[in-house]
């Protein structure tokens, strides 16, 4: 029996995110909760020239607290995108692999998605081939409270990138170089594009025995 994990859907996934991720054979996004305010849904860490900055994805108006996950939809009020890729470039423009991938991550802060779920599952597809990701992809068709299973991880991650388990920590975070980290040191569970820009392909390797290099 393959081994499944069910993990909510966020945006530009932390490096915890991704471990669990790809630990399993089939994951299951979870495609029938409802939005929770202040989560990785919506916004995602990246390490900066003056320390972590947070990216959030602007939403209309509503009360998308209550609103199933596949009806919120994303605000273009603000030219955001562009604020949000130049704020990139200069936090990743020097880093290793940020010129092997800038053409495929721009058109992310280009194209306008109408909602936030499909931006978010177009990014995590992008991820998987970038990473060479072999997990299977299936979307839920109900929603199920959690578990106590292992499987069952949804809600184990805040949106401060700290990992909630009941029991001893399962996910080991390792480190790998950084832009800045000179500066600030190593900055520990950022967005799926520092791994992306700093660590490149090499973090696939790593990936593939349940650990962040």
């Amino acid at each position: 029996m393959p081994r499944e994990v069910l993990l909510e859907l966020f945006y530009w996934p932390p490096a915890s995110w991704l471990t669990l991720a790809k630990s399993a054979e089939v994951l299951w996004l979870e495609a029938c909760e409802h939005y929770q305010k202040g989560s990785y849904r919506n916004r995602c860490y990246i390490a900066g020239p003056n320390g972590v900055q947070r990216l959030s994805v602007p939403l209309q108006k509503g009360k998308n607290r209550q609103m199933p996950i596949r009806d919120v939809r994303v605000a273009y009020d603000t030219p955001w995108q562009r604020a949000y890729w130049r704020t990139i470039q200069t936090a990743y423009g020097n880093a290793p692999f940020f010129e092997y991938y800038a053409d495929e991550v721009a058109p992310f802060f280009e194209k306008h998605w109408t909602f936030l779920f499909d931006l978010n599952y177009e990014v995590v597809l992008f991820l998987w081939k970038a990473l060479k990701v072999r997990a299977e992809i299936q979307l839920t068709e109900r929603f199920t409270p959690p578990s106590s299973k292992e499987e069952t991880l949804r809600s184990v991650l805040d949106a401060r990138g700290q990992i909630a388990w009941r029991q001893p920590p399962i996910v080991s975070l390792r480190r790998y170089p950084q832009v800045f980290e000179e500066r600030f040191g190593f900055q520990p569970d950022l967005s799926a594009l520092d791994v992306l820009f700093c660590w490149g392909p090499y973090a696939c390797a790593e990936y593939e025995d349940g650990q962040v290099p």
